[in-house]
């Protein structure tokens, strides 16, 4: 977990230029007025609705069936509301777009992550609002879990908990625990994903817990990895349920909303939750460097995800849980147990990214080799 971080909001490199300040820093001394201009102050948001004036606020986002469900959920209407465009960006990644300009040239004003990447980017520059300065702007914290403000860097509006996955028609007995992937009888018919994948990260921190001394118990991670083969190797979430149904795998790494969703379709298929609970996030950000108007569009566009209402929809759709505490959950989690109530979040485990990503290079390297047999 990092820490939170109270920083000041500073002028980015597009807020010096605009106005004719370029022109006035270049020329003596800065005018009182530039001085006192409204793009050279911090932006706090009162929680209105206000007119944008036809700008244009840019994120960052999944693609496919995800961006159908947000235009049509929640930016159109935002849109009308505030008087702006929003222009969605969903080719991932993202990261190196943000890095090609730097904290203060931000790629996209607000962006939607899973938290290992929104880390990895904290580790090389200071992107994003702290979580006490999210919190101070949206309107609806106050009545999310504190979980939701966990990785000090954005804000967390819906989440799953991860689990294998297990074909209940090809597999007796059932399994038990975590550590039942590495059961002799679904060699070859077991499957994790590749590196590059934030499902695998998990995967892997999970796995040295279980067989070592910790998370950060690398020697334990790799021999886990290597008790595992022969396995199969997936790319993305999709292409396991691919592989399920097919009873190509009859056990693979998976988070529970995707389990859902199969159980739901009729595939015979339940989740094995696992016993350290890391859950798998979807977490906005807002970048510190915006200008004014464009920074209040990303805060309101925030606050707009954390809305009962909203996140009651997600769940629907997603089969995500909501990080707000009056979100009332859909029939289609319910009747797999889910709840949302303080209780069903105790022992909820985030992993520490930092650490992860400080070991990434030697990690990847490894199970790369292991892999390839």
């Amino acid at each position: 977990m990092t820490k939170e971080r109270n920083k000041p909001v500073g002028l980015g490199r597009r807020s010096l230029l605009k106005g004719g300040a370029a022109a006035a820093v270049l020329a003596g001394p800065v005018s009182l007025f530039n001085i006192n201009h409204v793009w050279s102050k911090d932006v706090m948001w009162d929680g209105q609705p206000f007119d944008a004036g036809g700008a244009t606020i840019r994120i960052n986002e999944w693609g496919g069936f995800w961006q159908e469900f947000m235009q049509k959920t929640a930016i159109d209407e935002f849109e009308k509301t505030y008087n702006c465009k929003v222009a969605y960006d969903s080719s991932f990644p993202w990261f190196p777009k943000y890095v090609a300009g730097g904290p203060k040239s931000p790629a996209f004003h607000m962006g939607n992550w899973n938290l290992n990447e929104i880390i990895k980017l904290g580790k090389v520059g200071d992107f994003f609002l702290s979580t006490d300065e999210l919190k101070e702007n949206l309107p609806n914290a106050p009545d999310c879990w504190d979980f939701a403000f966990g990785s000090g860097l954005g804000v967390t509006w819906g989440f799953g908990q991860y689990a294998h996955v297990w074909r209940t028609d090809l597999v007796d007995p059932a399994p038990v625990g975590f550590k039942s992937f590495w059961e002799e009888r679904f060699d070859n018919k077991r499957a994790t994903y590749i590196t590059s994948n934030g499902l695998f990260m998990t995967f892997f921190m999970t796995a040295a817990a279980e067989f070592g001394s910790g998370p950060d118990d690398l020697k334990a991670g790799f021999e886990a990895m290597r008790a595992a083969m022969p396995m199969k190797i997936s790319d993305f979430t999709g292409n396991m349920q691919t592989l399920v149904e097919r009873g190509e795998v009859q056990m693979g790494v998976q988070w529970e909303g995707e389990i859902f969703l199969q159980m739901d379709k009729g595939i015979s298929v339940a989740p094995l939750t696992w016993e350290k609970k890391p859950i798998l996030t979807q977490t906005h950000t807002v970048s510190r460097y915006s200008d004014p108007m464009e920074k209040k569009l990303a805060l309101a566009l925030v606050n707009t995800k954390l809305d009962p209402v909203f996140q009651n929809k997600a769940a629907e759709t997603f089969y995500l849980r909501p990080s707000n505490k009056n979100a009332k959950l859909p029939e289609r989690l319910t009747s797999k147990g889910v709840t949302n109530t303080a209780d069903a979040l105790d022992g909820l485990w985030i992993p520490d990214w930092n650490w992860y990503l400080d070991n990434e290079d030697e990690i990847v390297e490894t199970v790369n080799e292991i892999f390839a047999g």
